[in-house]
């Protein structure tokens, strides 16, 4: 492992074990791998004696996942997670449930009083530290929820051996925050290590991630991999990124060429930053004018912006038949953006998204003109692509119900697909999202209307059915149905 991440690693695992401190804020830029740090951590955590993870919450935008994005949910899940380690706090937790059953939707200054402090008094407590890993609390949607949070893990009476690591960028509200102070909390500013030193990890990483194909294949040379930690200039996620895309399915001639297009993309892009070179060369290569005719090329951008605005994690096969395209034109599309796009093994596997944020980034605001796109491509197809799907799998008991008059068993949910289910809960987001000029007015009376009862049963199989009224009431449909 780098020499600097051993080093770092080290100076957490010495503060959980004995610090006074009880938080430690690991602050960096994006792209400097503090996720990455998390990551291991966790596992260093959980094979140590001497420190109890308690548990573990990955915040994020990319994963599609509203709770991900939730700072609310962060120490609800924590709570579940210690108790599954710590039996007496188990039966606390429990015991404190059933006077409180919604003690998870209080305001978070109140949870971590309700949900972790409380059911500790009174039990014993394990004999070594216990720690908790929050990575990456600039990815949460709501900023005022993150203030609260840190005030609240920054002023809790939790037992002094209860501790916090946070990870996230350097964001004003989150500086803002008591978690700043550095006479209370333990701080490391990741962007502020030596250049060399992590210039110096990052060589180490690629030559490591190389050095796995045969010994026999010279397909790379010291100095090339010098060059490219250097010019990757901190950012972890540009190893990353042009490892995965270095050593993508090839022959060594093929990994070579596609090592020697870094080098000189990289020389002749230095202007827009070492990771938007390396999401022109992926973008140029996968869109090429020479092995790409304009009707693939275009649909690739439609493929990239509905992963973009997508707004719950889908399958290969939920998005293919969302765009109404064969599942084998989609993965084609795919397979040329694997350097940047995580598509599962399994078609059927939600978990389709970019490998990091500023990929999106990058596409929506910095990317050149052929290949840049825009949020109401997506918002669009997929707003098409929900009320095709509505149209054709909305029927009379569609989850094939036993009973109107029962409760809905937990089996009617598999005889709903992904892509059913993301039409009949997103359908709304993205029309909404749409200017004025996109109006689909004739296809929600057309389609939707008349299968309005097929969809509220979906939504209720779903436990959505306050969602629903939410829906219609937030939209203009109703306009179109009272006209009618």
């Amino acid at each position: 492992m780098p020499g600097t991440r051993v080093r770092v690693l080290s100076m957490f695992m010495d503060w959980a074990r004995s610090d006074p401190m009880r938080i430690f804020w690991l602050a960096g830029l994006a792209g400097t791998g503090k996720t990455s740090i998390a990551i291991t951590l966790c596992r260093m955590l959980q094979a140590d004696p001497g420190v109890l993870l308690g548990g573990a919450f990955f915040c994020s935008r990319i994963a599609n996942v509203s709770e991900q994005m939730d700072a609310r949910c962060i120490l609800p899940t924590l709570a579940v997670a210690l108790a599954e380690q710590w039996p007496s706090f188990a039966a606390a937790l429990a015991q404190m449930l059933n006077t409180d059953s919604r003690a998870a939707l209080k305001p978070i200054g109140l949870q971590i009083a309700s949900l972790i402090q409380q059911p500790m008094t009174g039990i014993t407590a394990p004999y070594c530290p216990i720690v908790f890993v929050i990575d990456a609390l600039d990815e949460c949607n709501d900023e005022n929820e993150v203030k609260r949070l840190l005030q609240a893990i920054s002023t809790s009476g939790c037992c002094a051996t209860v501790k916090f690591i946070l990870t996230s960028r350097p964001e004003t509200h989150i500086h803002a925050s008591p978690i700043s102070s550095t006479n209370n909390n333990s701080i490391l500013r990741l962007h502020t290590i030596d250049t060399a030193e992590v210039t110096e990890d990052i060589r180490l990483y690629i030559n490591d991630a190389f050095s796995w194909q045969p010994l026999d294949e010279s397909w790379h040379t010291e100095s090339e991999v010098a060059v490219l930690a250097t010019r990757a200039e901190g950012l972890f996620i540009f190893a990353s990124t042009i490892v995965s895309y270095i050593l993508d399915s090839g022959s060594p001639a093929r990994r070579r060429t596609r090592l020697q297009n870094i080098l000189s993309a990289v020389n002749t892009t230095a202007a827009i930053g070492p990771l938007d070179a390396m999401y022109e060369l992926v973008l140029n290569r996968a869109a090429s004018p020479h092995r790409t005719d304009t009707d693939e090329i275009e649909e690739m951008k439609v493929v990239l912006a509905c992963i973009l605005v997508t707004n719950a994690p889908l399958s290969v096969r939920a998005l293919a038949e969302l765009l109404n395209c064969p599942i084998a034109n989609l993965h084609e599309s795919l397979r040329r953006l694997h350097a940047v796009i995580h598509v599962p093994d399994d078609h059927d596997q939600p978990g389709l998204r970019t490998l990091h944020a500023s990929f999106g980034d990058y596409l929506l605001e910095r990317a050149a003109d052929r290949i840049r796109i825009s949020r109401s491509k997506g918002d669009e197809a997929l707003a098409r692509g929900c009320l095709h799907i509505m149209q054709q799998r909305l029927h009379f008991n569609v989850s094939q119900s036993r009973s109107s008059y029962e409760p809905n068993l937990p089996t009617t949910l598999d005889n709903i697909s992904l892509s059913l289910m993301y039409a009949c809960t997103q359908w709304v987001h993205h029309v909404l999202k749409l200017s004025p000029a996109v109006t689909f007015d004739s296809e929600i009376c057309e389609i939707f209307w008349p299968r309005f009862l097929f969809w509220l049963e979906v939504m209720s199989v779903l436990g959505q059915v306050q969602r629903a009224a939410a829906m219609l009431i937030s939209t203009s449909v109703t306009v179109c149905h009272t006209r009618n």
